[in-house]
């Protein structure tokens, strides 16, 4: 697969993250409505059996990758650092992926740090994105008001980039179905369109900045494991237990697009390992993706008509080199 480097530029606030596996499935309905769904139905074919067209990675400050999740022991210690500005050394700059893991820690950067290194104007901001809550309120849309037995005001939170922030993105596609021109009308049109929630009330609107650049993802010498840039699920793919480090999360999926009116907007619960998960496998995969695709058998979604709908639980990974694991025989 190819991968391609797209930066992009929030123009909007979000409903919140950018990440790869809910970014895939708003490309799904762009490649939809844009190529048709007899074209959507091809590049979906051997999804779930190791064959996706596309895998998306999650959005980070341009320049920089997220500290994968290693346990303090596997760095180097830092004196004179206490605990709490430790655990704020959460950004990784691409600049220190040739240093030896254990080296690491020194690097990061926390989300002040990551502002005053590449932003010309921070405005005071002192985190990448900091949430503010939204007042809303339900609308009779008989009357136009919000009297009577209907009124319900309600928050909701939203998430704010910090200002001229630059997100940088990984998408890898398979280039004999899926042309890199194509991805890039997809991502453009999710960017007008808008991503994630509350996006037809103006929120996860995206500007693609420059053109895309074909890249291939870094891996250390004598790399030993996995360092993945988007949720995966790691589930009976035989990583090594013993040297694999990750945090999990539930994925509560719901439909977007159209699917939301079918009367069964959710999808069911997916466990997945949250981004920046280092997996060890006994031999590197041979494809720059990790992971397995999910669903496709009904098995996600009841919602008729989208019984087929499948969830990306494959990620790009970079190889790391962990010199605490120990070699095993194939």
């Amino acid at each position: 697969m190819d991968c391609l480097h797209l930066t992009l530029c929030p123009r909007s606030a979000f409903g919140g993250p950018i990440k790869g596996d809910t970014l895939f499935g708003q490309l799904c309905w762009a490649a939809r409505h844009r190529l048709g769904e007899q074209r959507l139905t091809e590049l979906l074919d051997g999804y779930t059996r190791g064959r996706p067209f596309a895998v998306c990675s999650d959005a980070f400050p341009a320049g920089y990758l997220p500290r994968p999740t290693l346990p303090l022991h596997a760095f180097a210690p830092l004196a004179e650092v206490d605990r709490k500005a430790i655990k704020r050394r959460r950004w990784l700059p691409l600049s220190a992926l040739g240093e030896p893991v254990a080296e690491w820690l020194a690097h990061c950067r926390s989300d002040r740090q990551v502002i005053a290194s590449h932003l010309d104007k921070a405005d005071g901001a002192h985190a990448l994105a900091e949430t503010h809550a939204q007042p809303h309120n339900s609308i009779d849309r008989l009357t136009g008001t919000t009297g009577g037995a209907a009124f319900a005001p309600y928050t909701q939170e939203q998430l704010w980039f910090a200002p001229s922030l630059l997100l940088d993105l990984y998408l890898l596609i398979d280039p004999t179905r899926l042309t890199a021109v194509e991805a890039r009308q997809l991502i453009e049109d999710i960017g007008r369109i808008g991503y994630g929630r509350d996006a037809s009330i103006g929120l996860g609107k995206l500007e693609l900045v420059g053109e895309p650049e074909l890249l291939s993802l870094p891996s250390q010498a004598n790399a030993n494991a996995c360092f993945t840039l988007a949720p995966v699920a790691p589930q009976g793919l035989g990583f090594r237990a013993d040297a694999s480090h990750y945090e999990v999360f539930t994925r509560f999926g719901r439909h977007g697009d159209r699917a939301v009116h079918t009367g069964r907007p959710f999808k069911a619960p997916v466990l997945l390992a949250q981004t920046g998960a280092v997996l060890s496998p006994v031999r590197l995969p041979e494809q720059p993706f990790i992971g397995q695709g999910l669903g496709g058998d009904g098995s996600l979604s009841r919602a008729k008509g989208f019984e087929g709908t499948v969830q990306q639980a494959y990620a790009p990974w970079i190889g790391l080199h962990l010199a605490a694991v120990r070699e095993v025989a194939a």
